[in-house]
């Protein structure tokens, strides 16, 4: 299977082109505000691509999907969209979260121990594929300070029960790339940079 891996898009689309494959991984970021009009191009645009499977996640910009998650089936038509849930395609089990430690007044907020990792206690052990919004601690993780922000609890659920085959997540612009530790790909996928350019391609990866 050929898996295009995107994240943080930023409604900058159109400036932008997703090499075609099996499936898509979009792991949130879709908007700059989560408006709803925004939202609505993005599924424009989903339908626009020619992957046979799409799969997204939320991110911390998309406060649609938040604040309206009864709405969310009715806007988003053309990709199949994950929340602390799974699906499987071809065989691939996939999980998806958005929430992300906290992080200003952004959507999906979770405070770092028990609230956050209730979260990663969801993720089926048998996950091949897991999509978050932010990456886990000391992975594709580093501001341009130098300061590693990702999460602790998702590193150890990730490295020390879940072991997925494809870890793809964003939300850290300047730390995009992929590294191998262990069973386990991780994709930082993000496609603008810390300046919001879209200047980065997408992540392919074959299984």
């Amino acid at each position: 299977m050929k898996i295009v891996c995107i994240s943080d898009t930023h409604s900058l689309h159109h400036k932008m082109t997703i090499p075609d494959g099996d499936l898509l991984i979009h792991a949130g970021d879709i908007s700059s505000r989560g408006r709803l009009e925004e939202v609505e191009i993005f599924n424009e645009w989903m339908g626009t691509l020619p992957h046979r499977y799409k799969v997204m996640i939320a991110g911390n910009h998309d406060f649609f999907f938040e604040k309206c998650p009864n709405d969310v089936k009715k806007v988003i038509t053309n990709i199949a969209y994950l929340n602390d849930s799974g699906t499987t395609i071809e065989g691939f089990k996939i999980w998806g979260s958005p929430v992300q430690p906290w992080f200003y007044d952004w959507a999906f907020n979770r405070k770092r121990g028990k609230d956050i990792r209730k979260h990663w206690d969801l993720i089926p052990t048998d996950t091949d594929i897991l999509i978050t919004h932010g990456p886990p601690y000391g992975i594709l993780d580093k501001t341009i300070r130098g300061e590693k922000v990702g999460c602790e609890d998702l590193t150890d659920v990730v490295q020390n029960r879940v072991q997925p085959r494809l870890h793809v997540f964003g939300h850290i612009h300047e730390a995009s790339g992929q590294q191998q530790v262990g069973e386990t790909l991780y994709v930082n996928a993000s496609m603008v940079d810390l300046a919001y350019r879209p200047v980065r391609q997408a992540i392919v990866v074959e299984f």
